[in-house]
């Protein structure tokens, strides 16, 4: 079979070149200038050029594009740079009494926003230059082959711009009756056969484009290993929906959404882990009073203990000994008491006063903390469950395995979102699915801050 194009060589080496590693430095570069003429502002400046990298970060100012201009950018380039100045003028104000001191700093925050849109200006058009040259340039493998699957592949044919590498189409063929397409994209493989197609044409680039299958199927193909390692990109349906607050990207006149990794890895992993070491080393000192108390409590009305240990799956379905406060009666001769086939629910009789206390204020996940100081846990995510729910859910409920490609949570969306105890798994698997393609760290916050409503309330079980 021959590809449209051979892989060439420039662009087999560059292929690991992502956005952020073109732009960042020379970001960074602009808003440290001031430092090599004078030292008087150095706190200022520092802290300015990481407030700023922060908010382009968040922006999306750092996240690959196909369409490269800086007169698309300029707009939010100056919207942040200027929040940016804002926030370091008013602290530098609070801070220092001295006006001449805040103006001048200001002049150098204002040369270095200068420098900063000069240089997105210089790195825009060396990429540009270097996508049109093919020296940098990644294998793109176009999900479908309908028309609109054709004109991308004809305008990635005509314009090396976009720095994709048009290297053919997946998609299954046309039903019995069905007209197929005369003249149609060229085929590498079928939809069963992505990943094989994939690893042949050497792609680490995804374009979906209206395949012949269902949205539940493509999902499913796309969370593979392999689709889950190239850069994804889609045609949106409603092309007249543009997204508020983003810029719009397009190939031609074809618009296209990039959509983010599903899977903590790399920067937004270290960024989740940092987060979770820090909050629970805080509570764990913090909250030692109230530990105290309940270990108390649960010895004089329990007895011998306090804690109890119990199997649960993880990231990845490794199971880890996850720890609680113990809240049920073990009765004589009971070895099932807490086994894996059993539920304990709100009106369960072998819960006592203070179990049933420790529950419905959620003190008794208190030592969970530790689970994720060791890293057996986050803070946020899906709740975990025992092996052999686990087992029997995945096999009644396709969506509800890929919760575990993230490590299990102390508290998670579907919990604040009333889907605790008696409630349906498919409802808490949508949850759980719809946090980890939408994780933020605000989205976090967002939960952690509606966890601790509800313990004021006593919502828990």
């Amino acid at each position: 079979m021959v590809l449209p194009y051979a892989v060439s060589r420039a662009a087999t080496r560059t292929q690991g070149l992502r956005a952020w590693m073109v732009a960042a430095p020379v970001d960074v570069a602009a808003l440290l200038f001031p430092l090599l003429f004078t030292d008087r502002y150095w706190r200022g400046t520092l802290f300015a050029a990481g407030l700023t990298v922060a908010i382009f970060a968040a922006g999306g100012l750092y996240r690959p594009r196909r369409q490269v201009s800086v007169l698309d950018e300029l707009p939010s380039l100056c919207g942040r740079l200027l929040a940016s100045a804002g926030i370091v003028a008013i602290i530098a104000a609070m801070r220092h009494d001295s006006v001449d001191y805040v103006t001048g700093m200001m002049r150098w925050l204002a040369c270095s926003a200068a420098l900063v849109i000069v240089g997105r200006a210089i790195t825009r058009t060396m990429v540009v230059i270097a996508r049109r040259r093919r020296w940098v340039s990644h294998n793109a493998l176009v999900v479908g082959s309908g028309p609109v699957a054709a004109e991308l592949g004809r305008l990635l044919r005509r314009n090396p711009r976009y720095g994709l590498r048009f290297v053919g189409c997946v998609d299954d063929p046309p039903a019995a009756g069905e007209p197929s397409e005369a003249g149609g994209p060229p085929l590498v493989g079928t939809l069963a056969g992505i990943e094989q197609a994939i690893e042949m044409v050497e792609a680490d680039v995804l374009v979906v484009a209206e395949p012949r299958c269902s949205e539940a199927e493509l999902m499913e193909l796309l969370r593979s290993p392999v689709c889950a390692a190239c850069d994804l990109w889609m045609v949106p349906l409603l092309w007249g929906s543009r997204l508020q607050g983003r810029v719009p990207d397009h190939i031609g006149a074809i618009p296209v959404v990039h959509i983010r990794h599903t899977v903590f890895g790399g920067p937004r992993w270290v960024l989740k882990r940092a987060s979770d070491v820090v909050v629970a080393s805080l509570a764990l000192l913090v909250l030692s009073p109230v530990f105290a108390l309940c270990a108390i409590a649960t010895r004089l009305t329990l007895g011998r203990g306090i804690f109890f240990r119990q199997e649960r799956i993880g990231r990845y379905g490794k199971p880890f000994q996850l720890i609680k406060f113990r809240t049920l009666r073990v009765a004589a001769g009971d070895a099932a008491t807490d086994g894996d086939t059993r539920w304990s629910v709100a009106n369960d009789d072998r819960v006592g006063p203070v179990g049933r206390f420790l529950r419905r204020t959620s003190l008794d996940e208190l030592p969970q903390f530790w689970n994720i100081l060791r890293g057996d846990m986050t803070v946020v995510g899906p709740r975990p469950e025992r092996p052999y729910f686990v087992e029997k859910f995945s096999a009644e409920l396709p969506e509800y395995a890929m919760r575990h490609r993230v490590p299990v949570g102390l508290t998670g969306l579907a919990q604040v979102s009333g889907l605790r105890g008696d409630t349906p798994i498919s409802d808490r698997a949508r949850f759980d699915n719809y946090y980890i393609e939408n994780w933020s760290l605000w989205l976090d916050v967002k939960v952690v801050l509606r966890t601790i409503a509800e313990v004021l309330r006593g919502g828990g079980r």
